[in-house]
């Protein structure tokens, strides 16, 4: 028997998610914890949103074009 199970489904009219499974024991009670999956525009919006935030991806993002700053380590040496 098991103990847990984990699907992705789609929010549908009025809220309703629907579980399926053949291994769920009818009349047995279960708990039941939903994760909404956050709209990417919406994080990218967020980081952006405050001027220290975007200050400082802007300059990380900078810190990627120069190559020169990399560190690289051989795996092998450590």
């Amino acid at each position: 028997m098991i103990s847990g199970i984990r699907q992705r489904t789609m929010v549908r009219e009025g809220g309703k998610i629907e579980i399926m499974s053949s291994e769920l024991p009818v009349g047995k009670n279960v708990e039941v914890f939903v994760w909404v999956e956050p709209d990417e525009r919406c994080i990218s919006e967020y980081l952006l949103s405050d001027e220290a935030n975007r200050k400082h991806l802007l300059q990380a993002i900078n810190d990627l074009e120069d190559r020169s700053a990399f560190i690289y380590v051989n795996p092998d040496d450590l």
